[in-house]
């Protein structure tokens, strides 16, 4: 008996000659897992594309991921930062791109025999890049649409290659003696039927799958241009251009050029001053904002006699200073990177609190940012330390994605709670009154940077040379100094290591010991004392709720 699906089979008694249609064929597995995958993404490249059109919009993958970055508990994120660094919201997006390969991949598998489900699958997509749309702080409700449109596509996309995909109705002609079942596609899934089939049967199979390949193939170039056109519009938002023509004034008291004697003289050790360009970046901003100066106001309101504005022009005219302070990140754990020192340029924020007359019962300035974030610190740290309004880095307008055009910097306190970039307002009011973006997650209102001790050199489970070697390292403890960095060598004494010259309290010293190494593996341990005599706690603590502490400890193998 020949195969009963494309063959032909003799039977007895059969009525005269008629046509049956039916309509149970479907595409292949392979074809049907395709068209997911495709529909996938012309939906995630519509989103983008349209995502470009508008400043306030974002594609479904930036909102849906920013709204994680809201969301995940708080050791999600600890986990991200240790695990990724400063690559987190890379791996974030590659996360949520692979996760929407793998939904359109199952999406096109069960939308083989049941074609709603895809619908129902881009559908959600869709609904959630319209809810993470609106989660984000002056969010307008047109910013919906790129989200609408990446469903439809990729509803659409699916249902029309899955048409392409499917064999054509197959026709039943029966007379009295013989069942013929004709299809014109697929006919190659089965030895029987190929042999069945006749040569036009396999040459509009051959030819069906042709269109379903080349189409196939327009999709995935479509998408691939309209992802390109899309990111190529939104460089029309970018504020490059912006920064570049900004002139930096001459400040009336400039800081002299820091002396060679506060670098430690030894291979590895940090530069006293982190480049622009190494400098870290620990902050909840997906797509870094685009503020174009001309756009730019800054706000004084709250708890004031006087609400302030000033436009980016008027902040140029006033008295700008220069600052020398060390940065840190409060998920810096021990021996961390999330840290580093820069010459600031910018307003100190007493002169412009003073001009808006803070009223009695305020304890709290809170930054906010232009995409809604807010860091709050107490009151004093405006007047007891030099804090400012900084616009720029290392004699640069401060980078795009380090705040420009303008941020908060204040010594001694942790960057979530003083930091704030792309500032764009600055409220007085109470912590009874309000909690900023971080302490509504648990971290600690106040944040004092922890007194630490890092070796730069060697760097952990190094292999070096036996015989004399330079270790060397960083330590700081803003708004009250170094004093004394002291290094153990396996189970010894600590011994003190020698200081470079001590420039500011409010930024890290560098130090350094001359080591003769001898052959094996070794542990070096390092811990520093304060100004006030204040040694370094040894008690380990995780960044959470308040920053990481312990002694850092390293081993190297020597040879």
């Amino acid at each position: 008996m020949s195969n009963p699906i494309y063959g032909a089979q003799r039977t007895e008694c059969m009525p005269t000659s008629h046509t049956l249609e039916s309509s149970t064929a479907f595409p292949s597995r392979l074809a049907a897992t395709s068209s997911g995958l495709l529909a996938g993404a012309a939906a995630l490249a519509t989103g983008e594309l349209a995502a470009g059109f508008v400043a306030k919009w974002q594609s479904p993958v930036v909102s849906v991921a920013e709204a994680v970055i809201d969301a995940v508990p708080r050791s999600v994120k600890e986990f991200a930062i240790e695990t990724f660094g400063e690559s987190d919201k890379i791996a974030l997006v590659v996360g949520i791109l692979a996760f929407s390969v793998v939904f359109a991949a199952i999406l096109g598998m069960l939308g083989r025999r049941r074609p709603l489900i895809p619908t129902t699958g881009f559908a959600t997509f869709a609904g959630v890049g319209v809810w993470a749309s609106q989660t984000a702080t002056g969010s307008p409700l047109s910013a919906v649409i790129p989200s609408v449109l990446a469903g439809v596509a990729g509803s659409g996309t699916f249902y029309f290659l899955r048409q392409l995909a499917t064999p054509a109705t197959m026709k039943v002609v029966t007379t009295a003696e013989t069942i013929r079942l004709e299809t014109t596609d697929q006919i190659d899934d089965d030895p029987a039927a190929m042999a069945a089939a006749t040569p036009e049967m396999k040459k509009n199979g051959a030819s069906s799958r042709r269109s379903f390949l080349v189409v196939s193939g327009a999709v995935a170039a479509g998408a691939a241009l309209a992802t390109t056109a899309g990111r190529a519009l939104r460089t029309r938002f970018d504020a490059t251009a912006s920064r570049n023509a900004v002139m930096l004034p001459k400040v009336a008291d400039p800081l002299p050029a820091t002396p060679a004697s506060v670098a430690a003289d030894g291979p590895g050790i940090s530069s006293f001053f982190t480049p622009n360009a190494s400098f870290y970046r620990v902050d909840t901003a997906l797509a870094v904002p685009q503020v174009r100066t001309d756009e730019w106001e800054l706000k004084v309101t709250g708890m004031v006699d006087k609400p302030l504005r000033l436009s980016y022009a008027d902040l140029l005219e006033r008295n700008l200073v220069e600052q020398d302070i060390t940065l840190t990140c409060v998920s810096n754990t021990v021996g961390g990177q999330l840290t580093g020192t820069a010459r600031w340029l910018g307003l100190p924020l007493r002169e412009l609190l003073d001009e808006a007359g803070v009223q009695t019962g305020v304890d709290q300035i809170v930054g906010r940012s232009v995409d809604g974030w807010t860091g709050g610190f107490p009151l004093d740290a405006a007047y007891d330390r030099p804090a400012l309004i900084a616009i720029g880095m290392n004699g640069e307008p401060l980078p795009i994605e380090h705040g420009f055009p303008a941020r908060l910097m204040v010594p001694g306190l942790y960057g979530y709670t003083s930091a704030t970039k792309w500032l764009t307002e600055i409220e007085l009011t109470r912590f009874a009154d309000f909690d900023q973006y971080w302490v509504k997650r648990g971290w600690d209102q106040m944040a004092p940077i922890k007194t630490m001790a890092r070796i730069d050199a060697p760097r952990t489970l190094a292999t070096i040379a036996a015989g004399p070697f330079v270790i060397g390292g960083v330590a700081w403890a803003q708004t009250v100094g170094i004093s004394m960095v002291e290094v153990a060598i396996d189970d010894g004494d600590f011994v003190e290591a020698e200081l470079a010259d001590d420039w500011s309290e409010n930024t890290w010293r560098q130090w350094r010991m001359d080591w003769e190494a001898p052959a094996g593996r070794h542990r070096i341990t390092v811990r520093a004392t304060d100004a006030n005599g204040e040694l370094q706690t040894d008690q380990r603590a995780e960044p959470f709720p308040n920053g990481a502490s312990g002694w850092m400890s390293i081993f190297v193998d020597v040879n």
